[in-house]
């Protein structure tokens, strides 16, 4: 009998978890995927999808790619003939140079995400468009980048948060717009848990009453797009009851004294008007978490609206004012980037390889600019699903119609946006790769360990991209160093002291033997060294000078709010093709608030559709105290072509962008309720 061979690796979703992972092999080939029980956070167990996807889609060999593929039909009918590498890879370096050498290389978009947040299969690709000089599709402008340039705005850095394990000294925890049941299950089950069965009250902050806000101490469940004015209430009271930590804000803050007079103005009761909160949570909350110490989870669902970035800049004065930074116990949380561990990132994507300035433009217009043909001649997708998860998307779809552009798709499966390439390329899995991967909540490394050979002949992104340099006769010897080399390169940049084979041995490490102090020097990298509520920046972006409470307007009656976050079976849309959590989601549905379907006539099953001016989307109801009145929850996700209509919630999402960084508003779409009938 042959015996079993255990390989750890680590999950590479765009996810807080990272969780850890054992495969076990049998004669080579993998037969199970399960969660690492020695794992800090997995704990043995994977979250429900990824241990349904990683045992079903990634591994089914009538859904993987598995070759080189040439379209022979019309865009958009995913009609393709199997071709051999050198062939592809001629076709595309042949009409690439054809765009260099007409001096078009800005010509070609590429656009990318978080297919995997691999260091190497998520950015070494970038090394290439770097030296080809192409337009790059700002990746952060579909997800974060309103938060990221606030945070940076205000305290120099936006990829620094508090170490989790510095929640043992920590008396409140507040989740501001996170959602950890869906989209940190791990965290959810475990540090959160953790914290509140050692006494740690927990607050959360957001318009829907998902599994954290409910098993909360306190759900301030706030209209959508009021946060900011929640965050004044906050600090009014902070004020008020002297909880305000003055000397800090003396010592270490610019501007705190401009912002009174609005803080003063927004009082619990004028708050609990705009958001829809009582003004008796409003002064617990704030109680418990100027008290302190406390920690503050800044969810990316917050800035994912109009003035997304003036949110963020209130909770930023939120946490000066009470002075939870530099001590054990206190601090917030964006993301936890690679520098927090030694990583210039500069290593893996080579920015030295531009030969000018490297062009780029905003998600929000994608479909505008793919649309021209002067603007756009070539484009290639890989890590990603813009078609699925993009705004604008029948105008994008539309746009990818073009048949005098040149579209290249990288990708494991074929997918909405694979269906309009010209080329698509077959790409290796996490399980059939070595890689690094980077919790951006915990402070660890992980080794992501080839368990498995790929499908076919598909390979790495990393080995695709220094092929493709290859056959465009690029000489430059950082466009073919291996993944061996680079990520030995990498892990040296780490407290780490190992080789890849130790840190594969054990699967993730601990790079700190304590908890990290966030900003524990109180120095921070602005202009003046302080932390900058007021802002000379902001003003010569044309912004206020200072961040303001800011509440959107109600929607109009016959309008709903509409709002997709994660789902129990859908981080992003990387599952959306698999059979078992297709049967798991079930019928496209929007929630709604009973009193919204009261007032419609609508029931539990009935069939409406959500139309905007982008668009329409059919949808059955479903009734829920999860949402508040003029709330519609519509999860994200789904991929089109599995859905009635062939479209999913982002055909309901404009081209808005956020009031700072040119970012997605996707959370502050609206959309007319219509009854099916009414709207054939």
């Amino acid at each position: 009998m042959a015996e079993d061979r255990m390989v750890k690796t680590t999950c590479p979703r765009d996810c807080y978890d990272a969780c850890g992972i054992t495969v076990t092999l049998r004669d080579g080939a993998i037969q199970k995927v399960l969660g690492d029980r020695d794992h800090a956070i997995t704990r043995g167990a994977l979250c429900g999808k990824c241990a349904i996807v990683y045992n079903g889609a990634w591994r089914a060999p009538d859904l993987r790619l598995s070759t080189p593929l040439k379209r022979i039909g019309a865009k958009g009918e995913g009609t393709f003939a199997p071709i051999s590498w050198d062939e592809a890879l001629g076709l595309i370096a042949e009409r690439f140079g054809a765009l260099v050498e007409e001096g078009a290389a800005r010509t070609i978009l590429h656009t990318h995400y978080t297919g995997t947040v691999g260091l190497v299969g998520g950015w070494y690709p970038i090394r290439f468009f770097n030296r080809l000089g192409a337009t790059e599709i700002d990746p952060d402008t579909v997800c974060n980048k309103a938060g990221h340039v606030a945070l940076e705005m205000i305290f120099g850095e936006s990829l620094e948060g508090f170490d989790p394990r510095t929640a043992r000294d920590a008396r409140t925890i507040l989740v501001w717009g996170a959602n950890p049941s869906h989209s940190a299950p791990h965290q959810n089950k475990g540090w959160l848990k953790d914290a509140r069965a050692a006494g740690t009250r927990i607050i959360a902050v957001d318009p829907i009453a998902h599994d954290t806000a409910r098993a909360a101490d306190l759900h301030l469940q706030l209209r959508p797009g009021t946060d900011a004015a929640l965050a004044f209430a906050f600090m009014h009271v902070l004020r008020r009851d002297g909880l305000a930590n003055e000397g800090f804000l003396s010592a270490h803050v610019l501007g705190a004294d401009e912002l009174i007079p609005a803080i003063d103005a927004m009082t619990p009761e004028r708050a609990a008007e705009l958001c829809g909160v009582p003004a008796d949570l409003i002064i617990a909350a704030a109680r418990a978490y100027g008290g302190g110490p406390s920690l503050l989870w800044l969810g990316q669902g917050v800035q994912r609206q109009p003035y997304g970035g003036n949110a963020f800049r209130a909770l930023a004065a939120l946490v000066a004012f009470a002075g939870h930074l530099g001590k054990p116990g206190a601090g917030f949380l964006y993301m936890n980037g690679p520098g927090g561990r030694g990583i210039d990132m500069a290593t893996v994507t080579a920015p030295t390889l531009a030969r000018e300035s490297v062009p780029a433009i905003s998600h929000m217009d994608l479909a505008a600019t793919l649309e021209d043909p002067a603007a756009a001649r070539a484009f290639v997708n890989w890590n990603n699903n813009p078609a699925a998860s993009s705004p604008e998307q029948a105008r994008l779809r539309a746009a990818l119609k073009r048949e005098d552009l040149f579209h290249v798709a990288v990708d494991l499966f074929h997918t909405d946006t694979t269906a309009y390439a010209d080329i698509v390329l077959p790409a290796a899995s996490f399980l059939e790769c070595d890689d690094l991967v980077l919790s951006y909540f915990d402070l660890t490394v992980s080794a992501q360990v080839k368990a498995g050979d790929p499908p076919g002949t598909a390979l790495p992104n990393s080995e695709i991209f220094r092929r493709l340099a290859a056959a465009m006769g690029f000489a430059e010897p950082e466009l073919f160093e291996t993944d061996a080399d680079l990520i030995a390169r990498l892990l040296a940049q780490t407290p780490f002291e190992g080789t890849f084979a130790d840190l594969a041995a054990i699967g993730t490490a601990t790079v700190f033997p304590e908890p990290r102090v966030q900003f524990a020097g109180l120095a921070f990298n602005t202009p003046s060294g302080r932390i900058e509520l007021a802002s000379a920046r902001a003003e010569a972006l044309g912004l206020p000078r200072l961040p303001q409470p800011h509440a959107d307007a109600r929607t109009q009656a016959g309008r709903v709010r509409v709002l997709s976050p994660a789902s129990p079976w859908l981080l992003n849309s990387s599952y959306g093709n698999d059979p078992v959590i297709h049967r798991r989601l079930g019928v496209p549905t929007v929630a709604l608030h009973p009193d919204d379907a009261a007032r419609e006539g609508l029931a539990e099953g009935d069939k409406v559709v959500l139309a905007n001016g982008e668009g329409q989307l059919p949808l059955t109801v479903t009734l829920s105290d999860r949402t508040q009145p003029g709330v519609a929850l519509v999860h994200k996700g789904r991929w089109p072509a599995f859905s009635p209509g062939d479209a999913n919630v982002n055909a309901l999402v404009g081209g808005l962008k956020s009031d700072m960084a040119e970012s997605t508003t996707v959370h502050g779409t609206e959309a007319r309720l219509v009854r099916l009938v009414a709207a054939e």
